[in-house]
């Protein structure tokens, strides 16, 4: 029997990137998944490409957060494993020169967003489910012109870690997976050009003293082991960093 036989995972953010590549690690290991995503086609797309259950939501979208936990609650039940993925990174401007628009849509999806998705969600976790945030090696950095994205991983972890406490009465493990330099979409998303993303990465490397770029699959493979309750039993309240070792 698979590892995650009989069990019902939910990703938010789940059709692309690392949420994609954890879906495909779940399902590969006997759970059924639920996607998530604001993109239809982009969500059902995926779905279909891994034998994943497509949900439309927006995670800044409270209405959505709290009709993606009933149709859930009513479809299929109880949740074992609560990847809470989606995140963007905003423009990179500085403080001064900072928009609402920006800060509002950064906070909304990354902070606010998961904070009410883990809300909303915590009345249908099984006992001994696995929720499981990704945050960023940024939450602890504090480099220019990336202000509001800092500080919304930041304010992830800090959650996280108290909604640890308030869990583990019902054997409830919340942890927090924090990567580095990841080759994923979401730096193309903030609007960079190929040369500017090539520049960026080589960069990146160059700092990294394994000397490469991590992958979405990687992470997958670290939720995958935080989520197998057998594996990780006894770790709650802890943020792992997958980063090559370029905090060091």
């Amino acid at each position: 029997m698979k590892k995650f036989t009989n069990k019902l995972a939910v990703i938010t953010g789940g059709n692309s990137g690392i949420g994609y590549a954890t879906a495909k690690e779940l399902i590969s290991e006997g759970a059924t998944v639920i996607i998530t995503g604001r993109r239809k086609d982009a969500v059902e797309k995926a779905a279909q490409e891994l034998g994943a259950v497509p949900f439309v939501a927006d995670q800044a979208d409270i209405e959505d957060i709290r009709v993606l936990k009933n149709n859930v609650e009513q479809q299929f039940g109880k949740v074992d494993i609560l990847f809470i993925n989606a995140g963007i990174t905003g423009s990179m401007t500085s403080i001064e020169n900072m928009d609402i628009e920006n800060f509002d849509q950064v906070m909304n999806i990354n902070f606010r967003g998961a904070y009410f998705t883990l809300s909303k969600f915590t009345p249908i976790l099984n006992n001994g489910a696995s929720v499981v945030f990704l945050s960023s090696i940024v939450a602890s950095t504090y480099k220019p012109n990336s202000s509001v994205y800092q500080a919304s991983k930041a304010a992830l972890n800090s959650i996280a870690k108290t909604a640890a406490a308030e869990l583990a009465p019902r054997k409830i493990r919340v942890n927090i997976v924090s990567p580095g330099p990841i080759k994923t979409e979401i730096m193309s998303k903030a609007g960079l050009d190929e040369d500017t993303l090539k520049h960026i990465n080589d960069q990146l490397t160059d700092q990294i003293p394994l000397k490469k770029m991590g992958v979405p699959e990687e992470v997958a493979t670290l939720v995958s082991y935080l989520s197998d309750g057998r594996a990780s039993g006894f770790i709650t309240g802890t943020e792992v960093v997958i980063d090559g070792g370029i905090t060091l």
